[in-house]
């Protein structure tokens, strides 16, 4: 069945990226609403899937960015409807504040190659049966986190913030055998949007090195990580969009 994605983008330099090289493989189609171009939301029955990206806005600076509050009741509308919607990084924590939980700062940045690890109820979730059983590296780039949801499942950790993921049913998702999966990290990451998201970055990773040297990498050694890395994030990703498409 080919499967309608509509993305939602804060920013040029994040992207679908390996989303969308799945999505093309499969034969889905994509449409997207750029945010920083004041493109309009589609109507909610034109989509199948709604994937919100990253950016490095807060999700609380609704004055600086006037779409903000309607993106939020667009993705609380999407939800509400029982439609698969996945959330990368802000994308995520716009899910969590959508589902009632706390989004912040707790205090320590991630930014670069490092490692997060399946919850139990992780290890047990047939969505993530192919991702590894032990502590595996992803790509982050986040001050801001989020509490787990009520009722959503906590499905990684790691050593710096406890939430790392989550995934969500209503009883109207279950009906349709679709799902809620927020990542704080960005396993879609791909040479490109690496190169981008670094380029575009290079003030915030210097002045976050100064306060936070074990979780936050300089430019140099991200780029230089992404050869070992990119191939098996894009990888797990695969499979859990698979999953998700069933």
């Amino acid at each position: 069945m080919m499967l309608r994605i509509h993305a939602l983008y804060h920013v040029d330099f994040e992207e679908l990226s390996h989303i969308k090289q799945w999505a093309d493989n499969r034969g889905h189609s994509i449409t997207v609403t750029r945010f920083y171009k004041n493109e309009p939301l589609p109507a909610q029955d034109s989509f199948d899937w709604l994937v919100v990206m990253g950016g490095p806005m807060s999700i609380h600076d609704e004055s600086d960015f006037q779409w903000l509050a309607d993106e939020k009741s667009f993705i609380q509308q999407s939800i509400n409807d029982g439609k698969t919607v996945i959330g990368v990084c802000l994308g995520a924590q716009l899910i969590a504040d959508s589902l009632g939980a706390k989004v912040a700062p707790s205090g320590i940045k991630e930014v670069g190659w490092l490692p997060i690890q399946l919850t139990e109820q992780g290890l047990a979730h047939p969505l993530l049966a192919d991702l590894p059983k032990n502590e595996f590296t992803v790509f982050h780039w986040h001050g801001d986190g989020f509490e787990c949801p009520k009722g959503a499942m906590p499905i990684a950790t790691s050593h710096t913030w406890a939430n790392q993921g989550f995934v969500y049913q209503t009883s109207k998702h279950k009906e349709l055998g679709t799902w809620v999966l927020g990542w704080q990290c960005h396993f879609e990451v791909t040479n490109k949007s690496m190169v981008d998201m670094v380029s575009h970055g290079q003030t915030y990773i210097q002045e976050a090195m100064i306060d936070h040297p074990d979780s936050v990498q300089a430019a140099d050694e991200i780029l230089a990580l992404g050869d070992t890395y990119i191939a098996d994030n894009n990888a797990w990703l695969s499979t859990m969009l698979d999953k998700l498409a069933r």
